[in-house]
């Protein structure tokens, strides 16, 4: 039997999927697409993502093929600067494309050894108290202990189980494509600049060798989204926005994404659990939704891992839905808010005028670009030390750095005393007795997600915490 179904191959399945096998799991993971696809719908990762990267060893690799950028924009396109002091190792955005993230993190499942069935798309599936039954569509049956459905907003598998998926329908609906221009650049950035000063959702994107990417609103919603557009379409809309439609011509791809913004009621329904877009959707503003969804799966994989090694603490598993599910609320209340910030309505606009003249205030601004890198995110621990819930950045130790000694995915204490002990739990938690200027505590216990279970120097308050998130103690 196989320990975990991943249905669904992009960057939250195939996260998922190498969290798990860091942990010895048995995992298959089925994309229904034969061939990977060349559609760019993310350009980058966020800080807590690069940070997440980082955290398991990867990073260098998505470096080499990404560029990093510290410029703002990123709240409702509003032109500020990038934050500095930042609570960060890494406070920068690394643009890198969708499907070079795809490419890189199925090269590290596939590393550790996960299985990727591509062509394989699931359409039917039933559960027992031992396990889950899935139904593939040349008629094959697949048995595994838990199935995590990351197969995007039209999840096949939320809608087998049943799960409501409240939320808004689209409103507005945005045009996407990568084609080549026939007009000079300072013509082209004159025009898109004068557009720009009352139409956010239109750009060109520069890629080089006369490709640009092209984003236009549409004329209305499509019935069918998952049809794309035609070339006509997207002449006809930069005509009607821009006055002109640039020569547009040899389009590699097209397509279109629209506003609505929905949520999965339940994210985990008895051995079958759900993440990435199959658990939320929300507009593209900010470019979250990637980064979301590979946060999902960093935080469900060593809970899921630990359920299926035997030792996971009771609620353990369902407190991925007790994280999580906050976490994309928010992100769908500030996509929100940033569509209607983008409105050419004379009500948003005004509003717009003001947060821009807000955001002059550093602590706003950093508050706002927090937000949308996710380094805010504080799960609900109770009381306690103020780090408690907080992932922690990467500080500098006297023989290294902290995220170089997180590649295992294990728990991690961190210890300054020299004093303290995690015996009865070594097989999941690492001991490091080393210390960092940095670090304004004697001691944090750390989650192998990186945030902090525990703070402070007394063996006795430490013993009371390591059962809560590491089981009974061995032998």
């Amino acid at each position: 039997m196989i320990d975990v179904i991943v249905a669904g191959g992009g960057p939250t399945g195939l996260m998922l999927a190498s969290e798990l096998r860091l942990h010895g799991v048995r995992v298959c993971v089925l994309e229904k697409q034969a061939q990977p696809t060349g559609v760019v719908r993310a350009l980058g990762l966020h800080v807590r993502s690069i940070e997440v990267m980082d955290q398991r060893g990867l990073l260098e690799r998505f470096l080499k093929h990404g560029r990093q950028y510290r410029v703002g924009g990123f709240f409702a396109a509003i032109d500020k600067p990038w934050p500095d002091d930042m609570d960060t190792g890494h406070s920068y955005t690394l643009g890198i494309p969708q499907p070079l993230t795809d490419r890189l993190l199925a090269e590290r499942a596939t590393e550790l050894g996960a299985e990727i069935r591509r062509g394989g798309e699931l359409v039917g599936l039933s559960q027992d108290e031992d396990g889950v039954t899935a139904e593939l569509a040349d008629g094959t049956r697949l048995r595994s202990r838990y199935l995590v459905g990351c197969d995007g907003g039209r999840s096949t598998v939320r809608r087998l189980l049943g799960v409501a998926f409240p939320g808004e329908p689209s409103r507005i609906e945005t045009l996407i494509g990568e084609m080549a221009v026939d007009v000079p650049q300072d013509e082209l950035t004159a025009v898109m600049a004068e557009v720009r000063k009352t139409q956010r959702r239109f750009g060109f994107m520069p890629l080089g060798d006369g490709m640009y990417r092209v984003v236009v609103p549409a004329e209305g919603v499509a019935e069918d989204r998952s049809v794309p557009p035609a070339l006509e379409e997207f002449k006809q809309q930069l005509r009607t926005i821009a006055g002109t439609d640039f020569g547009v011509h040899s389009p590699r791809w097209l397509s279109r994404f629209g506003d609505a913004t929905r949520q999965a009621e339940r994210y985990r329904v008895g051995r079958v659990l759900l993440a990435g877009d199959a658990a939320h959707i929300h507009p593209p503003t900010g470019g979250q939704g990637l980064n979301l969804g590979v946060q999902d799966a960093f935080n469900l994989g060593w809970k899921l891992a630990a359920e299926v090694n035997g030792w996971a603490p009771e609620g353990l598993l369902d407190s991925y839905h007790t994280e999580r599910h906050p976490v994309a609320a928010d992100v769908l209340d500030n996509t929100r808010a940033q569509m209607q910030l983008m409105s050419t309505e004379p009500g948003p606009q005004a509003v717009r005028r003001l947060l821009s003249e807000l955001m002059d205030f550093d602590e706003v601004n950093r508050y706002l670009i927090e937000k949308i890198t996710a380094i805010g995110v504080r799960y609900d621990f109770g009381g306690g030390h103020e780090l408690l819930g907080r992932r922690l950045r990467d500080v500098q130790l006297k023989q290294g750095r902290l995220y170089e000694l997180m590649h295992g995915g294990r728990g991690l204490l961190l210890d300054q005393t020299g004093r303290l002990s995690v015996e009865g739990w070594a097989d999941r938690v690492d001991h490091v007795v080393d210390v960092s200027e940095e670090l304004d505590v004697p001691a944090v216990l750390l989650r192998p997600d990186g945030h902090v279970a525990w703070a402070g120097e007394e063996q006795r308050d430490l013993l009371a915490r390591l059962p809560q998130w590491f089981g009974a103690a061995a032998g």
